[in-house]
This record gives C-alpha cells, sequence and structure tokens, in this order.
C-alpha cells in the first residue's frame, strides 16, 4: 500500500467521503495508531485507523448504492448524534453514506453508498454533473426572474454558472443544475427577492426520483452502468 492521506484512505476503503473524514479528523475522532492525525496525515500498510475508538477495516463484499427519497426534516449527516439523521432514516444494514446532500428543508433524490470513489466522482464541481429540482416560490414567477436564473446570479463571492430553468406554472420552475454552492437555489432566489416554498430534487445525472417519499431501493444494475459509463472522464481528485 502507498502511502495515502487519511481522508482519501477512509473514502477508498468505505467508510465515508473525503469531505466527511475531514470533519471526523477535525472533530478529533479519528486516530492512526492510536494518535490523532492532522489532516494530511498519510496512512501506510500496517497502521491501525480507528474512528471513536473502533478500529476501521476494508470490506470485501461488493460496493453498496441506494436510492433514497429524502424527506423533509431528514439531515444528510453521517453523525449519529444530530437528530433525525439520513442513516437513522435511511437505516440499512451496512454501512453507508450520503453522495452530497440536500438540506434539511428540502425533499428529494440522494444517493448513497460505501463507494468513496464514486462519490468524490460525482461532487468534483468541474465534472459539470447534471442535478435537477422543481422548486415553488411564494409569489408569481416574472421573465425576469427566470432569464436572470439562467444567465447566473451573484451569490458566494461567485456568479452561478447559466443554467436551464423551464417555467411549470405560475410559482414553479424546474431547473437543472451543474453546480452545487450550499443552499444555492435557495441563495439564488432570494437575492432576486423570492422565497423558496418547497424544493425537491428529481434526478442526479441519469438517476431519476421514482420512489414514494421516505422509501428507498438498490440502484438498478442498468443505473449502475450508465452512471459509471457518465463518470468515465471524471476526475476524483481535488
Amino acid at each position: 500500500m502507498q502511502p495515502t492521506r487519511i481522508n482519501k484512505y477512509l473514502s477508498e476503503i468505505g467508510y465515508c467521503s473525503r469531505r466527511e473524514g475531514d470533519k471526523l479528523i477535525a472533530q478529533g475522532r479519528v486516530t492512526i495508531n492510536g494518535k490523532k492525525p492532522e489532516l494530511g496525515t498519510k496512512v501506510t500498510s500496517g497502521d491501525r485507523v480507528a474512528v471513536d475508538g473502533k478500529d476501521v477495516q476494508p470490506h470485501l463484499r461488493p460496493h453498496i448504492y441506494l436510492v433514497y427519497n429524502k424527506p423533509v426534516g431528514v439531515t444528510c449527516t453521517t453523525d449519529m448524534r444530530v437528530k433525525n439523521n439520513i442513516i437513522k432514516a435511511v437505516n440499512h444494514p451496512h454501512r453507508v453514506f450520503p453522495i452530497g446532500r440536500l438540506d434539511k428543508p428540502s425533499q428529494g433524490l440522494i444517493l448513497l453508498t460505501d463507494d468513496g470513489d464514486i462519490v468524490n466522482k460525482i461532487l468534483r464541481a468541474r465534472n459539470n454533473h447534471e442535478k435537477e429540482y422543481v422548486v415553488r416560490v411564494h409569489k408569481p414567477l416574472t421573465a425576469k426572474f427566470l432569464k436572470k436564473m439562467r444567465s447566473g446570479v451573484p451569490i458566494l463571492d461567485t456568479v452561478t454558472r447559466p443554467c436551464v430553468v423551464q417555467k411549470v406554472n405560475t410559482h414553479t420552475f424546474r431547473i437543472i443544475l451543474t453546480q452545487g454552492l450550499n443552499r444555492q437555489i435557495r441563495r439564488m432566489c432570494q437575492y432576486l427577492s423570492f422565497n423558496v416554498v418547497s424544493l425537491k430534487r428529481v434526478r442526479i445525472m441519469n438517476i431519476h426520483l421514482n420512489l414514494p417519499i421516505g422509501e428507498w431501493r438498490d440502484l438498478s444494475d442498468n443505473e449502475l452502468h450508465v452512471l459509471n459509463g457518465l463518470l468515465t472522464d471524471s476526475t476524483k481528485e481535488e
């Protein structure tokens, strides 16, 4: 085994995503040979890695890929101390973690897995992977609002990428993003003086939402095959 950064190691063995790994390290919950590492510390063969005092080991079974229709009120975190966390809500018999996030007030499609490699490929913003949402706002849509949403809105010290926005009815629109900025759609709407009433994610790349709220299923073989094809040219590095 080549020396590997601890967050990457936790991701590659299917324990959690790199981002979650960074959080665990920062919280002092990870040890290497009994000592708390820094973010850049590397793991080598023979090292004993533990989280919350429990050794973590690579698994030998096939990876798990789940599709989940997250209800409003569920928090996308693996921290079991958080009330209504997604791990308790899904209650899968094996350890899985969410690919990215869907904020607590939002509903809809989120993927969970124990495959850190696919997580990093999907989450890299420069990979331009599509995510589609249906959004309802508190007042009637205007042509000006739709145009500005499509062309880019200044939030979080940047301007959002041009995106596809389609009016559904008086108060509702569909939007397809290739970015994953924090609470992006809500911030975009707020900047234009529109408040989000409801937000539902209905698609991630080739995966469509087709489940009742609160239920999950395994990714089909065909969905996984197509997804891997779409990820072929994606980078998983920072």
